[in-house]
């Protein structure tokens, strides 16, 4: 779990600077854009040209069906970042990305710049690569737990992982402050959103989680089940 949680911490320390936002004396300068809610900021056959920091609101990452119908790969939120796969030579999109609030702020970094940066800081691109090395691990997880495990462990091993991810410990317990709703994890969990209700509430009846809007407190990480 600490591992996975270093992971978010070092994304945040490895590209905040090259936001504007975060720190003005960066040489690299990249475009920052504002979208609204339901504005994509980019779609499937796009040029993959940038690499994308979320500096303020939420988006969600997804793909089209065979049949027309799409689905979510994830839902990020300030501080993270999406597009990099132009760092592993990707150059049309695949993939769409869809703001979910008003006046979400995106900071792009092309990435001719961000290659140049890249180049002259070796320090930078071990930890890219160690970044992007941890990100296909927890999607791995993902996979085995989608393709493998039943509903109610789906969704233990989700709020496990958000803890991880981005939780905060209280004592025994873990803090997870989210903005997800319950339709948002069934997305994410391959669920619907009555059944991720049932199991966070027998969860809660059995006093392994308390939850209220935005916020998830588990009791016992080590022996949620």
């Amino acid at each position: 779990m600490e591992a996975t949680a270093v992971w978010y911490l070092e994304g945040i320390n490895l590209f905040g600077k090259l936001c504007p936002i975060k720190a003005k004396e960066s040489s690299v300068k990249p475009e920052m854009t504002e979208y609204m809610a339901g504005d994509n900021i980019y779609i499937p056959g796009d040029n993959a040209r940038y690499l994308h920091i979320i500096e303020q609101g939420r988006v969600r990452i997804g793909a089209h069906n065979s049949d027309g119908t799409d689905y979510t790969k994830a839902l990020l939120r300030e501080g993270e970042v999406f597009g990099e796969m132009i760092l592993a030579g990707e150059e049309v999109r695949t993939e769409f990305v869809e703001c979910m609030e008003d006046d979400t702020r995106i900071c792009s970094i092309d990435k001719e710049a961000l290659k140049g940066l890249i180049s002259e800081d070796a320090d930078m691109s071990l930890r890219i690569v160690k970044w992007m090395g941890l990100r296909m691990q927890r999607l791995e997880r993902k996979i085995e737990s989608l393709t493998f495990k039943d509903a109610r462990t789906r969704i233990t091993d989700f709020l496990k992982d958000a803890a991880a991810f981005k939780g905060t410990r209280v004592g025994h317990e873990w803090m997870i402050k989210t903005k997800l709703t319950h339709r948002d994890i069934a997305t994410l969990t391959a669920t619907s959103r009555q059944t991720v209700s049932e199991i966070l509430n027998d969860l809660r009846r059995e006093d392994r989680i308390f939850f209220e809007r935005g916020k998830i407190l588990i009791r016992d990480l080590d022996n949620l089940s």
